[in-house]
Formats: structure tokens, C-alpha cells, sequence
């Protein structure tokens, strides 16, 4: 395996790399799902790029997050990866920074981005940086962090990028907790207290199951956070929202997305299920007009 600290090293790796290239962007702190992403690009492709960098432009301080560099190049050994891209940010944005971002439209709006104004512009620049210089044949991104999949799909698309983008499903501890660098973060009563958010996810994919409208499944996820908000580690809930799969409104039939966040502690949280809604029928039209 390549471990590449700059654009050259980077470059003369991936011009080494004959057949299919898969890419796999993170930012550090591995885990079992980033290794679920590894082995679907495996499977997928020839070979297998894994960039790891905290992006400053969605950090303020990226020291807080979560760092382990030789850890991180073992997993990707372990999974099979090829080339691993380790820079700094000096490589990734030169010395004057980036004078044009990524736009992500509406749906950069609202949800992971409420509070934080040009977040995804940061997401999707350094995402698409990262796609320019490793010219995938596939880039495989996580489920869980479905605001920012739709949104890399959606620019793909729109900046007819060539490469195919490829979600791959949530990985979770056995007892249904979304895996997360963040979880690490987490008290043991704590990490107890977290599992009322796929608990909330799962209620509303449940309601949806039986039949439910929009209003049904965001009523029951929301009951089962409220709950929760009386503990003995209180769960704030920051938002719950059903969403169509581009993160349009999400359709009265169909597929759709249930997306929360929520903090527990110091730790914010995010998760997501799809689900199915089913068609209602609307009311009965009334009688016709008498006979005149």
C-alpha cells in the first residue's frame, strides 16, 4: 500500500493503478463503517483510493476532531486498499486557501447545515477536489450522512462529473447504533442514552410500515425523543424531518428518508432510515348538483 502525503505522490500513484479505481473520502478516526465502504469499493473496482483529511473549511478547529493516522493506514492495509492520500492542508488548499467553493443549492439548506451557513460549500469543495485528483471509476459514501450523499450526487450530476457515485447502507452495533467516529466521545451512560435515536428512527419506519402518512411517522419518531428528553442524560432533539430520497419534500407515496440529529451530552448525533409511504385515498367527492 501507497501512503501519498502530497498532489505528486498522489498523482504517480494513481497513474500506477491499471483497470477500475474506487474512492472512498474520509476524514480520519476509521471505524468498521469506513471498512464496509472499503470492501464495497473492493468488490466493485480494481483498486481501492482512501483519502483521509479534516477539512477546515466544515471544522473551525479541526484539532478537535478525532486523529489517528497509523490506525487508520492499518485499517486500509487490512481492507485491501492500494493508495492511501494523507495530506496536509497546505496540499489540499495552497497558502491563499480556496478562492471559488461548491455551491449546494436548497439542499445544502436546513438540517446539518441549520446554524452553520456554508458548511456543504466546505463538504462539497473539498469532495470534489478529492474526485478531480483521484479520477474514480466510483466514489462509495455512507448512508448515514444522507444530507451530504444526496448532495454529492446531485453535484456530480449538475458538474457532469464522470464518475458514479455509490451509497452503501449504515453499519450499526448490534444493538441498532449507527457506527460514528463520535460515538467514542460518548459516556457509557451516555452511549445507552444514544440508542433513543435509531430507536426514534425505527418508530417512524414502523409507522410508515403500517400504513401511516408523512405526519404519522415524524409524529412517532418525535414521541419517542420527547421520551427521552426527561432522562436521566437528557436527549435534545435538533431536528427530525422526512425527506424525498434528493431531499425534495418527500412524496405522499413512495420512497422517502427519515433523517434526525440529536444531542446527547457534548455529542451530536445523526442518523437516518429509508422508508416506504403508501398512496391514501383522498376524500369522497361529495354529490353531484340536483336536478335543477
Amino acid at each position: 500500500m501507497i501512503v501519498a502525503t502530497d498532489r505528486a505522490g498522489l498523482l504517480r500513484a494513481r497513474a500506477d493503478l491499471a483497470g477500475s479505481v474506487g474512492l472512498v473520502i474520509t476524514m480520519g478516526a476509521l471505524h468498521a463503517g469506513h471498512a464496509a465502504l472499503i470492501r464495497e469499493a473492493r468488490e466493485r473496482t480494481d483498486h481501492v483510493v482512501v483519502t483521509v483529511y479534516v477539512n477546515p473549511l466544515q471544522y473551525e478547529d479541526p484539532a478537535v476532531y478525532p486523529s489517528a493516522p497509523e490506525a487508520d493506514c492499518a485499517l486500509c492495509e487490512a481492507e485491501g486498499t492500494q493508495v492511501v492520500y494523507l495530506p496536509q492542508t497546505v496540499e489540499v488548499y495552497r497558502a491563499e486557501g480556496p478562492l471559488v467553493r461548491v455551491a449546494p443549492g436548497p439542499g445544502g439548506e436546513g438540517l446539518e447545515a441549520a446554524g452553520r451557513p456554508g458548511y456543504f460549500d466546505g463538504v462539497l469543495t473539498v469532495m470534489l477536489k478529492m474526485t478531480n485528483l483521484v479520477r474514480p471509476d466510483a466514489v462509495f459514501l455512507g448512508e448515514k450522512d444522507f444530507q451530504q450523499l444526496a448532495l454529492f450526487q446531485r453535484m456530480i450530476f449538475d458538474l457532469d462529473v464522470p464518475t458514479e457515485v455509490v451509497g452503501v447502507p449504515t453499519v450499526r452495533e448490534s444493538d441498532g447504533l449507527a457506527l460514528s467516529s463520535r460515538n467514542t466521545r460518548l459516556s457509557p451512560t451516555e452511549r445507552i442514552t444514544a440508542l433513543t435515536l435509531p430507536r426514534a428512527l425505527t418508530a417512524g419506519v414502523q409507522a410508515a410500515s403500517a400504513g401511516g402518512r408523512a405526519q404519522d411517522v415524524l409524529a412517532a419518531a418525535r414521541k419517542v425523543l420527547d421520551e427521552a428528553a426527561h432522562g436521566q442524560i437528557p436527549v435534545q432533539p435538533l431536528y427530525v424531518e422526512l425527506t424525498g430520497p434528493g431531499l425534495e419534500p418527500a412524496p405522499r407515496a413512495g420512497q422517502a428518508w427519515l433523517l434526525a440529529a440529536v444531542q446527547v451530552g457534548a455529542t451530536r448525533l445523526i442518523d437516518g432510515m429509508p422508508l416506504t409511504l403508501t398512496e391514501h385515498p383522498g376524500p369522497s367527492p361529495g354529490p353531484g348538483p340536483g336536478p335543477g
